[in-house]
């Protein structure tokens, strides 16, 4: 742990961030002796308000922290950094269809993945969370061709946070008790919640459950519609939940799976094992031998309902790539 770990955070003086920040530098994301270094990206407007977040920073004494960069120039935000959390993007607007969000943040992630390409360091990896995260992702990825594909993740950690607290709470058990609890497909409204392969203390999710009913609809529902429930109750968009996800999202990758567990990542689909057209980015269950690599986990078996899901799923997200097509070169 001697060679300090630079990290990119785009969006940084946005909702998300400021509840993400203040943990990396304190040592939660990769450790509690690794030291980091902040590249910190804003738009030039936010300028202003990202240097009051970085005069907090400082005001921390994180002894971890040996540097904080901050810049509105994406060349400059991913020079030399191991990982690049895109959390940043252009939110959606009144009346803005989701194809139309597409294509506004699809130039976004156009430049963001040629800085990656050219700037980044070797080893760079890459998590998107500014939505749509998928999509977002399947350009940034096109646009960074010497970077493996499979250093590329959009995250679906919080939706699986969100599931395993619902079931937790359905069953009267600790979170804790609930393991592989998969995300299928999107980050979006079309995302399938595999309740079927999950467990609660170590027994089926479904058979401690014992109501199939519930959790093909209002279970799904609940996950799926979490964020939009969020907004209406708070009035303002998942922050510190979006935040803890990607914290827990970066960490599995760091930290050895257990056997016998999985987590949900969307990566770049290569047809395997699911059949899934490939280079989609589809959240699949994967496992993680801790040094950030991971791997697809065959053998999960789905049911009509959650197979049609899937199929679902799938037909979003080759209609969303069709939209930014000309964007993947």
């Amino acid at each position: 742990m001697s060679k300090t770990i630079r990290v990119c955070v785009t969006g940084a003086a946005g909702q998300i961030d400021y509840s993400l920040l203040f943990r990396i530098a304190s040592g939660e994301m990769f450790g509690p002796e690794q030291k980091v270094a902040l590249n910190l990206l804003e738009i030039t407007p936010a300028l202003d308000a990202l240097k009051g977040v970085a005069m907090e920073l400082d005001d921390c004494a994180f002894p971890l922290l040996e540097e904080i960069v901050m810049t509105d120039d994406v060349n400059v935000a991913m020079k030399d950094v191991n990982w690049a959390l895109l959390v940043g993007s252009k939110p959606r607007g009144p009346g803005m269809e989701r194809g139309d969000l597409i294509k506004e943040n699809g130039p976004i992630f156009t430049s963001t993945g040629k800085a990656i390409n050219d700037h980044a360091a070797d080893d760079v990896r890459v998590v998107v969370v500014g939505n749509p995260c998928n999509t977002n992702c399947l350009i940034a990825m096109h646009n960074a061709p010497d970077v493996p594909r499979d250093r590329f993740h959009a995250m679906t950690r919080l939706d699986e946070n969100r599931a395993k607290s619902q079931l937790a709470q359905k069953a009267g058990v600790p979170v804790t008790e609930v393991k592989n609890m998969v995300i299928w497909g999107n980050h979006s409204a079309t995302q399938v919640p595999d309740y079927k392969n999950a467990t609660i203390s170590g027994k089926p999710a479904a058979d401690v459950i014992g109501d199939l009913a519930y959790l093909q609809t209002e279970f799904t529902s609940t996950v799926a519609k979490r964020g939009a429930a969020i907004i209406a109750a708070r009035g303002k968009s998942s922050a510190a939940s979006a935040a803890n996800g990607l914290i827990d999202h970066v960490k599995s990758l760091l930290t050895p799976t257990p056997e016998g567990e999985v987590f949900s990542s969307c990566v770049n689909s290569d047809g395997n094992p699911y059949g899934i057209p490939e280079g989609l980015i589809f959240s699949f269950p994967c496992r993680s031998n801790g040094d950030g690599t991971y791997e697809i986990v065959p053998g999960f078996e789905l049911d009509q309902h959650l197979t049609e899901g899937v199929a679902k799923t799938v037909a979003e997200l080759e209609s969303e790539r069709e939209v930014i097509k000309d964007l993947l070169g």
